[in-house]
């Protein structure tokens, strides 16, 4: 079977390049006669996989020295807990910012450990935009203020982050990490789970201020504290060592591709291709305010259930598969991740042509 066009929203599609390379490798890595997956994380084989790693994501995203990158597990919703257990150390409170599904959770988690307070909310927009947030007094007692800098369910994201004079800004960034050039020193921390842009399911990253780690809550449990990795070299106990291979190989692969500057070039025209036909279709519509559409996810929908049902079966004999949007929205979702080919894109809106001529 060919391979399809796979625009799910995580794990989602991987660089052709790179599951080759895989392939290739899978039996015998580097010609040590076994692969990553059966390699001891003491060896120096695996030492040096997870420092080309890092090496790498320091290189793509220029980050300072002043900041530890992290290999971590339990994807971006352990880091709701692990955030807050590490960073409410001064005032016990933390602003959060909603924009959608995943900041509520982040939220929820938070305010099991501290005060939690909600700074701006798109909640009442039914989440299709990102919230103005007034500048923070400079007096404000808070140990960060969290956002999510793209929104995967609704389609959402940051075109300017807010401005914080003294509080750490935090930034979940799974769904648009490395997609579009963003200044590191403007965080105090960043994370992201692997499995949309980074690689496969099973790896989180974290981008953390050196200054922000060794606070923890006294009752952190050590698997849960920031410390621990970077004291170990995210060593502490076994990682997730094939995702961090893989996840070497597609940042070689980025790095291949001319950089986040020339991959964010790529993702503007993807995302333009889907947004002008969507804006001059008499079928589909994008609930998403245009100000803040994502680059990645891109939500859709057809004026009925029956149409909507229609579309996905006839994309899926296509060859466009998990084009079903989430639960709790409906409709359509495209994710259009880094490693999506622009003629992926071009024919799923060849496709959409198609069927709004169809069902006019």
């Amino acid at each position: 079977m060919e391979r399809v066009y796979n625009f799910s929203a995580g794990p989602s599609i991987l660089p052709l390049p790179v599951l080759e390379k895989v392939q290739k490798e899978l039996v015998n890595y580097n010609g040590t006669g076994m692969s990553v997956m059966e390699m001891s994380h003491r060896s120096s084989y695996f030492q040096s996989i997870i420092d080309e790693a890092s090496s790498l994501l320091r290189e793509l995203m220029n980050i300072p020295d002043e900041y530890e990158v992290l290999f971590l597990q339990g994807g971006a919703s352990l880091q709701f807990s692990m955030i807050p257990l590490n960073l409410m150390s001064t005032y016990k409170k933390a602003g959060y910012v909603l924009t959608g599904s995943w900041s509520k959770k982040a939220l929820q988690e938070a305010g099991k450990v501290g005060e939690v307070q909600v700074i701006a909310s798109s909640e009442k927009e039914k989440f299709t935009t990102i919230p103005k947030m007034a500048d923070l007094p400079n007096d404000e007692e808070l140990d960060y203020v969290h956002i999510t800098t793209n929104n995967t369910i609704e389609g959402t994201k940051y075109v300017e982050l807010p401005h914080l004079e003294k509080v750490p800004l935090v930034a979940d960034m799974s769904s648009n990490i490395l997609s579009e050039q963003n200044d590191v020193t403007k965080f105090g921390l960043i994370y992201a789970g692997a499995q949309k842009n980074l690689g496969p399911a099973g790896l989180t990253i974290v981008i953390i201020k050196r200054d922000l780690i060794g606070s923890a809550n006294s009752a952190c449990p050590t698997m849960l504290n920031y410390e621990t990795y970077s004291k170990n070299n995210s060593l502490y106990n076994t990682p997730p060592t094939f995702s961090i291979y893989v996840a070497k190989l597609v940042l070689e692969w980025l790095k291949e591709q001319g950089g986040v500057s020339a991959i964010e070039e790529q993702n503007r025209m993807k995302s333009s291709l889907l947004y002008n036909f969507l804006d001059e279709s008499k079928l589909f519509t994008s609930p998403v305010d245009p100000t803040y559409r994502s680059l990645m996810n891109i939500p859709f929908t057809a004026p009925s259930e029956e149409l909507n049902s229609q579309f996905l079966q006839k994309a899926k004999e296509r060859g466009f598969v998990t084009l079903k949007g989430h639960r709790s929205v409906g409709g359509m979702r495209a994710s259009i991740y880094n490693a999506m080919p622009i003629q992926g894109v071009h024919k799923l809106v060849d496709y959409m042509k198609e069927f709004e001529l169809e069902n006019r």
